[in-house]
């Protein structure tokens, strides 16, 4: 009841209310609700000839009615969207993006989740809104990105999984599992633990990362797949791997040291392969030279052999010719290379005292060359020496 009627309200008497005459109202006044309703039922009335009541008038308003209930179904599924209608709570079917229509409720009714947008999930880091640098910045969480690796030390990880709904599998995406971002978070750290904890730190590290993020795909898709979680894991990937920032300069002296040891080792490999073959290469040639020697001293031992032989059977036929040849030759071959002079005692004007001119004996026949002696070969020769 309007305080007008009410002949000043229980303050007194007039419009004033109880601190006064109170704010006038000032520009356009709203609308009176009551005298637009009055309107309208006085037009309806006129179009039902009946009243309202009546017959027709009841079957225009159910089936206005009905109409707006039936076009109550029709709905729109976006772009990264799909829709799961539901029959009285039951999954009956999944509808493209687009306009669809499905019984009004509380027949059906339809779940838009986001199954075409590709999710990121980030596990060892968080980011955070950073105003002095306008925009997101990464804060290390210790308690997910520190894990222990096959040979029993620590590695620092950060990763993101790149995740989505699969489209034949939207149904359990939404019915089977409660908390979907916190499973597959708590499933990539899960399968990350598993695969580091089978790799030594060394391949972590240095070149094991595609094969590491493949093993946690693989591994995260199979523990999802298991829960009947409806997510498809597109991509894993490695954002950092370190080992602790505690020991990260020790770790890094160590990285250096193993770098020195192959360099070096590398270069004794290349000196080795090119002395290696230069030494057998010389080992043949002086093996291949004691052999021929050997065939040439042992030639020669059975030729004197059988000389000696041949000799000694001429001396045993008969022994005195055999030994004045013998005196000859050996003579000769003593004799023969020596300058010799010649003096006949028994001619010449002194009459045995004088002397003949100086006979060059040697000038007149030719030089004798002696004879070449085998020489073993000089590589042989050092090799006996060094035996002694």
């Amino acid at each position: 009841m309007p305080w007008k009627n009410q002949g000043g309200g229980p303050w007194g008497s007039g419009p004033k209310g109880p601190w006064g005459s109170g704010p006038q109202p000032s520009g356009p006044r709203p609308p009176d609700l009551e005298d637009l309703l009055r309107r309208g039922q006085d037009r309806l009335q006129q179009l039902l000839p009946g009243g309202y009541f009546s017959s027709l008038g009841i079957a225009i308003a159910v089936l206005g009615a009905l109409t707006i209930w039936g076009l109550s179904g029709f709905f729109r599924v976006q772009s990264e969207e799909l829709g799961v209608v539901l029959r009285f709570g039951k999954h009956v079917r999944t509808v493209q993006p687009g306009l669809n229509y499905h019984l009004p409720y509380p027949i059906e009714t339809v779940l838009l989740p986001k199954a075409l947008r590709v999710s990121t999930i980030s596990i060892g880091m968080t980011l955070i809104n950073d105003p002095a640098r306008r925009g997101t910045t990464a804060r290390d969480v210790p308690e997910e990105s520190l894990m222990l690796t096959g040979d029993e030390n620590i590695v620092d990880v950060d990763f993101a999984v790149l995740w989505r709904i699969k489209p034949d599998g939207v149904g359990n995406f939404l019915f089977n599992i409660q908390n979907p971002e916190g499973t597959v978070k708590a499933v990539a750290e899960s399968a990350m633990r598993e695969v580091i904890g089978r790799s030594n730190i060394q391949p972590i590290l240095t070149g094991a990362r595609t094969t590491i993020e493949s093993g946690v795909q693989e591994l995260m898709q199979k523990t999802l797949d298991g829960y009947g979680a409806g997510v498809l894991v597109q991509q894993v990937q490695m954002q950092k791997v370190d080992p602790p920032q505690q020991v990260i300069d020790a770790f890094r002296d160590v990285q250096a040291a193993r770098a020195d040891l192959e360099r070096l080792q590398n270069e004794a490999q290349t000196y080795a392969n090119r002395v290696i073959p230069d030494a057998r290469g010389r080992g043949a040639q002086i093996i291949q030279a004691a052999e021929g020697y050997k065939g040439q001293a042992v030639a020669e031992a059975k030729g004197q052999s059988a000389r000696f032989l041949d000799v000694y059977e001429e001396y045993r036929k008969a022994p005195d010719v055999t030994r004045q040849r013998i005196y000859l030759e050996t003579m000769e071959r003593v004799l023969g290379p020596a300058e010799k002079l010649v003096y006949d005692s028994g001619s010449g004007p002194g009459g045995g005292q004088g002397i003949v001119p100086y006979l060059p004996l040697s000038e007149l026949s030719p030089r004798r060359t002696a004879p070449a002696t085998p020489t073993p070969p000089q590589n042989q020769q050092t090799q006996g020496g060094g035996n002694r």
